[in-house]
């Protein structure tokens, strides 16, 4: 003898009985569908819940604890740890926010556009990328400088650089783009170099290089 939960009411108010297990089946489709998780957090939401949860155990053994020298001494190290990779997560690498306000060219006197390459050379043989990244770029600069396509300007940053020869060189903004984001993260951040991004702002260098000037339009002509 079916059950209430057996009895299902039809359109013509007459019932009718369903097998529970089709039932089951049913609701369960029905609940997989998108529409009732529109609101669930994401999986990065779970992961920062489970994260907090799991600190606020650990405060509260830390608590019970105290008394235990060792034992409270190791939870304070673990929760440290774990509230140093929550900030972390959240706020992101300390130092980025710097890497925008570094100013391209040193202190020291004008160089041309082929010495700072020179320079670039000899300190990539050295195996010195940083070095040579650093010298790279501000050859690329200096070049687009000596062709009139940037104004000279001293304090300009990578950043600053790349968004004027942008303009200058649209189908070239995007890359300008790139190289002043490795610049900056080689010489004000904590990205290590290596010989592709060396090679990375070579190619580019030369590349600008060969562009025609007739096809460009000078800085003093906007």
């Amino acid at each position: 003898m079916p059950t209430w939960g057996d009895w299902v009411q039809v359109a013509d108010g007459a019932p009718v009985t369903v097998p529970r297990d089709a039932a089951r089946e049913a609701a369960r489709e029905e609940l997989l569908k998108p529409e009732y998780h529109r609101h669930d957090p994401s999986l990065l939401q779970r992961l920062s819940n489970w994260l907090w949860d799991q600190l606020d155990k650990l405060l509260g053994q830390l608590g019970s604890a105290a008394s235990n020298g060792n034992t409270g001494l190791i939870l304070f190290l673990v929760i440290a740890v774990l509230i140093g990779a929550a900030l972390w997560w959240r706020l992101g690498r300390p130092g980025r926010a710097a890497t925008t306000t570094g100013t391209l060219f040193s202190a020291e006197g004008p160089r041309t556009a082929e010495q700072h390459r020179a320079a670039a050379g000899r300190h990539a043989v050295e195996g010195d990328f940083a070095a040579a990244v650093r010298e790279q770029m501000r050859a690329l600069v200096r070049s687009l400088e000596e062709r009139t396509l940037l104004d000279p300007r001293p304090g300009r940053t990578a950043d600053e650089a790349a968004a004027e020869a942008g303009r200058q060189l649209p189908a070239h903004a995007e890359a300008l783009r790139e190289a002043a984001r490795l610049f900056d993260d080689i010489a004000f951040g904590e990205r290590t170099a290596d010989q592709r991004g060396y090679q990375q702002l070579a190619d580019l260098d030369a590349l600008l290089r060969r562009t025609r000037p007739a096809a460009l339009t000078p800085a003093g002509a906007r």
